[in-house]
């Protein structure tokens, strides 16, 4: 594989999906210690990247995620419930938003019933 040039490595720090941060490092970011992240992995909230060498390997946006989840275990919620509420707002979020998408065509559509 070809070395990157140094815009593209900038690019990819700039990608909210890109892996560029150690379980160490995560944790810290978050607050939170690296078993923690261990544990939301393996509730599936977050699964992170791996590295050549089997490491794991973080997003900003799964780190986003996590952050979530840290908040309500430091409020006294189990992390597999923490886990579970999180992943149920993301799709309530999800189904709002779908919700809107389709209702927005059919108020500009002018049809009979208008």
């Amino acid at each position: 594989m070809p070395p990157e040039s140094p815009s593209q490595a900038t690019d990819r720090l700039d990608d909210d999906d890109y892996p560029a941060y150690t379980m160490g490092r995560a944790a810290e970011m978050i607050g939170a210690t690296p078993g923690f992240l261990r544990a939301i992995g393996e509730a599936r909230l977050i699964t992170p990247l791996r590295s050549e060498g089997g490491h794991r390997r973080y997003s900003r946006y799964q780190l986003r995620i996590a952050a979530r989840a840290r908040e309500l275990v430091d409020g006294g919620t189990p992390i597999d419930a923490a886990c579970r509420i999180v992943i149920l707002e993301d799709q309530l979020e999800e189904a709002l938003r779908l919700n809107e998408a389709l209702r927005r065509p059919a108020a500009g559509s002018g049809g009979a019933d208008s």
